[in-house]
């Protein structure tokens, strides 16, 4: 008997990447049939070339770096050099050990079909792989995001990389140039640092990271400075040519910059070229798939989630956005997200990690006169001290009103963007968190401490 070449599902997902995998997980616990389409492997950009193995790069380079200045703490050790294979090996290890688990989580649940291989969406409740149509009652489109490039600039994958050839370099080069200096951008330059190369980083745009806070940017480049690492900011690219030893690239204003690799971090595009998007009536903006604040599409039961939405791109967005689809779907009625809520954290060295709305972004809202601001010293804080970290927690709150922006860089600080959120989420005012009693040393009282100040009454610090 030959199978039949259509099956009906509640939920057809185009994409097993961190929207899709969390949209049929929360979706299967909610009692819905899922078929799950995923042309590649399953977990998407963050697990294999994203997330995961960047931030597996970056704990080596902070080991890298740990080894190197050991003396200061009394330690004596010596960095004999960086062995790329064993930091691969190491980097796959992760990446291998997660995979498992989440590929047995999705195969083993018999409400999940996974459906491997090129989808595209052949009606407005149906997608095609391989000839067999999946139908669906809801169409949920989570197809993620690529590596960009700029025109005129040809990624060969030698000389001129991605990120995701980033990823598998088999040798630590000499030089390299980055082209781009938001997250993707300083957190490659910041590992690359670590590992002995002469990094220069090319930024179009005023500032590094020029989305986060100001301060939070100067905090950065002066860090950037005293690393060493090379950054030119408000300098467009204009070409790059390859040399008997490298690259060449000419910025704006005639510069040039030479190295041995020039990687392309110019941010992530959306994934939906030739999917049949647009010719089923889903409407779209320069690829981007684009929806209402509950995720429709516009299109009858089809939703979209992930890097293709307009917004902010990291995984836990993809993963907040497919349990809202998921239980949307299930007639749940879940609380829309609010995108300002959602913790965000560059985990270069120093980190920066923050949540709701910048100082100037406050002012636009709220206006200028109603705004308050706080900026508590890592110098103060025990722990931070122990680590000989540099930084502050910023705080920024509506004057006799919420705390309404985190803005933190540090060692570590990502790890405190936990409560930072929670503060965010809950409209929490300074006197409110004052009373919570945060633990002693530990970095999480930077956060306690700033409060404090914000509330009238500071313990290790100025008001």
């Amino acid at each position: 008997m030959s199978e039949p070449n259509e099956a009906t599902f509640d939920i057809v997902i185009l994409g097993g990447g961190s929207g899709g995998y969390a949209t049929a997980l929360r979706a299967v616990q909610l009692g819905l049939t899922v078929a799950l389409v995923e042309k590649g492997k399953l977990g998407g950009t963050c697990l294999h070339n994203g997330c995961i193995p960047t931030k597996a790069l970056l704990h080596a380079a902070e080991i890298a770096d740990s080894t190197r200045e050991s003396e200061q703490f009394g330690v004596k050790a010596e960095l004999v050099g960086i062995d790329m294979a064993g930091v691969n090996a190491y980097k796959d290890g992760v990446i291998s050990r997660l995979y498992k688990g989440l590929q047995g989580m999705l195969k083993g649940n018999k409400a999940i079909t996974i459906v491997e291989g090129h989808g595209r969406l052949v009606a407005p409740n149906a997608v095609e792989v391989d000839g067999k149509r999946y139908t669906g009652r809801n169409v949920v489109l989570a197809s993620g995001s690529y590596a960009k490039s700029l025109p005129g600039l040809e990624v060969d994958g030698e000389r001129i990389i991605t990120s995701d050839h980033a990823l598998t370099l088999d040798r630590v080069p000499s030089s390299a140039i980055v082209l781009g200096g938001g997250v993707i951008g300083v957190e490659f330059a910041s590992v690359w640092k670590s590992f002995g190369v002469d990094v220069t980083i090319v930024e179009a745009l005023p500032r590094l990271v020029a989305a986060e806070d100001e301060e939070s940017s100067k905090a950065l480049e002066r860090a950037f400075r005293k690393r060493k690492i090379n950054f030119k900011v408000g300098k467009p690219f204009e070409k790059v040519e390859k040399t008997d030893n490298g690259v060449k690239v000419t910025i704006a204003g005639g510069e040039t910059v030479e190295a041995e690799l020039l990687l392309v971090a110019v941010g992530r595009g959306p994934n939906t070229a030739d999917l049949g998007y647009e010719e089923q009536g889903v409407r779209m903006d320069r690829g981007y798939v684009l929806t209402d604040e509950r995720l429709r599409t516009g299109v009858p039961n089809v939703y979209a989630v992930g890097d293709i939405v307009p917004g902010l791109q990291l995984a836990h967005r993809g993963f907040q956005q497919g349990i809202f689809v998921a239980e949307e779907i299930a007639g749940q009625n879940p609380a829309v997200i609010d995108e300002a809520g959602i913790p965000r954290v560059t985990y270069c060295d120093p980190e920066l990690a923050s949540v709701g709305l910048t100082e100037a972004k406050a002012k636009e809202q709220y206006g200028a006169d109603k705004i308050k601001t706080y900026n508590y010293n890592l110098g103060g804080n025990g722990k931070s001290q122990i680590l000989k970290t540099a930084g502050f927690v910023k705080l920024v709150r509506v004057e006799d009103g919420p705390v309404v922006g985190v803005h933190m860089v540090g060692a570590r600080v990502g790890e405190l963007v936990g409560e930072a959120q929670l503060i965010y989420n809950w409209e929490a005012y300074p006197a409110e968190v004052a009373q919570l009693v945060h633990a002693h040393p530990t970095q999480n009282e930077a956060l306690g401490e700033a409060h404090l100040a914000l509330a009238g009454k500071p313990l290790h610090a100025h008001a």
